[in-house]
C-alpha cells in the first residue's frame, strides 16, 4: 500500500449504517451535555453567583473524573462485552445528567458533574473501540466524519433547543430533556446492537492492571497520547468560555446566540462527512494539516475579534469549527490504526482519559488566564488562542511522526457489521 494512493472506499452494508447512527447518537448526547455548559455558561455564573474561576472549576471537574474513570476502565476494556460495557457508563452518565438537572447550587453542580464525568468519560473510547474493531481502515474516515457530526447536530439540535428551554423556563430544564432523550436513545442500542466480542478470543495478559501499564508504557502509543494531550488543550480552553465572550465582548444579544450555533451546527453537519470522504479518498495527514493550518489561522481571528455584526461572527465561528473538524476527525481515523486488536479498549480508555484530564487542567487554567474587567467584558481571552498555536504545531508535529511510523492493519474482523 503506497503512502499517496487514492482508493475507492468500501461502501457501508445496512447493519454498518445502523451501528454508526448508534454511536452518532451516543457522542451527540456525550458531546451535547459537555457543550451544554458553554452557551449556559453566560446564564448558570449570574444566576449561582460565581465567578469565572468557579465556572472553570465545575467544567473541569467533568473533566478531572472522566479522566480518573478512563484509566481506571482500561485495564478492564478489553475483558467484556464492549456492547455490555457500553451500556452501563451510559446509564450511568443519564443518572448524572438528572443530577445536574436538580442542582440548585455551586457544591451540588460540581458533584453532579463529577458524577456525569465518572461514566459519560468513558463512554467515546468504547465508541471508538467499537468502529476499530467493526470497520476497515479504508472506511474510517468516513465512520469517524459522521459520527463527529455528531457535534455539529448538537450545535444545530441541542444548544438551540437548551436556549430556548433555558429562556422560556430556567438552566436545569435543558439537562433534564435531554436526559429523558438519551435514554430513549440507550434502550434503542440495547435492543439493536449486536455483542461486540470479537476481542475476547485474543489471549489476555492475567492482570488488568498490568494490561493497563503495559499499554500505557509502550513506545507507539506515547506520541499518540501526547498528540491528544495537546489537541485538547485548546478546546477546553477556548469553549466553555465562548458564549461569555461573544455576548460580554462582541456585543450578541443572548437571544441571538442560537442563532450562531444553529448556522455553524448546520456548516459542519455538512462538511464532517464530506471531510471524512477526503481524508478515505486523499490521505488522513494531508487533510489533517489543512485542518491545522486553517484552524490556527481562525483562532487567532476569533480570539482578537472586536465588536462585530452577528452575520461576521457567524462567518467566522463557521469556518473555525470546519477547520478543527478538519483536524479532528482524519486524527481520530489515523491514530486508530496504532493500537493492536487486543489493546484497542485499554487505548482508548487512555487517550480519553488523558483528553479528559487535560481539558481540565486547561479549563482550570483558562478560568485563571481569563478575567472580568470593570466594563463587564472578558479580559485576556486573546492569550487562549496565542497558547493554542503553539500546542496546535507541536501535534502536528507529533501526528507527522504518527503518520511515518504507520502500520498496515490487517482487515478487522466485522461479525454482524458485515451483514
Amino acid at each position: 500500500m503506497t503512502a499517496g494512493a487514492v482508493t475507492t472506499p468500501p461502501k457501508f452494508s445496512p447493519y454498518q449504517k445502523l451501528v454508526v447512527g448508534m454511536l452518532a447518537f451516543l457522542q451527540f448526547a456525550v458531546i451535547l451535555d459537555f457543550m451544554l455548559m458553554s452557551p449556559l455558561g453566560a446564564i448558570i455564573m449570574p444566576a449561582l453567583s460565581i465567578e469565572p474561576s468557579q465556572f472553570g472549576l465545575i467544567v473541569s471537574a467533568y473533566a478531572f473524573s472522566a479522566g480518573i474513570s478512563g484509566l481506571l476502565a482500561a485495564g478492564f476494556a478489553d475483558r467484556y462485552d464492549r456492547k455490555k460495557i457500553l451500556l452501563f457508563f451510559y446509564t450511568g452518565f443519564i443518572l448524572g445528567t438528572v443530577w445536574c438537572g436538580l442542582a440548585t447550587s455551586f457544591e451540588s453542580l460540581l458533584l453532579a458533574r463529577i458524577v456525569t464525568g465518572l461514566f459519560g468519560g468513558v463512554i467515546g473510547s468504547v465508541v471508538l473501540a467499537i468502529s476499530t474493531d467493526l470497520f476497515p481502515v479504508q472506511m474510517r474516515g468516513r465512520v469517524m466524519g459522521l459520527i463527529q457530526t455528531a457535534f455539529a447536530a448538537s450545535q444545530v439540535l441541542g444548544l438551540p433547543a437548551s436556549l430556548y428551554l433555558s429562556s422560556h423556563w430556567d438552566w436545569h430544564m435543558p439537562f433534564l430533556v435531554m436526559a429523558g432523550i438519551g435514554l430513549v436513545g440507550g434502550l434503542f442500542v440495547a435492543w439493536k446492537m449486536e455483542p461486540v466480542n470479537a476481542h475476547l478470543g485474543i489471549p489476555q495478559e492475567r492482570s488488568p492492571w498490568m494490561h493497563l501499564l503495559h499499554t500505557l508504557t509502550d513506545t507507539r502509543y506515547i506520541v499518540a497520547f501526547a498528540a491528544v494531550a495537546l489537541l485538547t488543550t485548546g478546546g477546553f480552553m477556548l469553549m466553555p468560555f465562548s458564549s461569555a465572550f461573544v455576548v460580554n465582548n462582541l456585543g450578541i444579544s443572548l437571544h441571538e446566540l442560537p442563532t450562531v450555533y444553529l448556522v455553524t451546527g448546520l456548516c459542519t453537519i455538512v462538511f464532517g462527512p464530506l471531510i471524512g470522504r477526503a481524508a478515505d479518498a486523499f490521505g488522513k495527514f494531508k487533510v489533517f494539516s489543512a485542518g491545522t493550518a486553517l484552524s490556527i489561522v481562525m483562532v487567532l481571528i476569533y480570539t482578537n475579534l472586536p465588536p462585530v455584526s452577528l452575520l461576521v461572527l457567524i462567518v467566522v465561528n463557521a469556518v473555525l469549527f470546519v477547520g478543527i473538524f478538519s483536524r479532528m476527525i482524519p486524527f481520530q481515523a489515523l491514530v486508530s490504526t496504532v493500537p493492536d486488536q487486543a489493546q484497542r479498549g485499554a487505548f482508548n480508555a487512555i487517550s480519553s482519559a488523558i483528553q479528559q484530564l487535560c481539558g481540565g487542567l486547561a479549563s482550570v487554567v483558562a478560568g485563571h488566564i481569563i478575567s472580568y474587567g470593570a466594563d463587564g467584558k472578558l479580559q485576556h481571552f486573546n492569550v487562549i488562542g496565542y497558547v493554542m498555536l503553539g500546542t496546535s504545531i507541536t501535534a502536528w508535529l507529533l501526528v507527522s511522526r504518527i503518520w511515518a511510523n504507520r502500520r498496515v492493519e490487517p482487515a478487522p474482523a466485522l461479525q454482524a457489521a458485515s451483514k
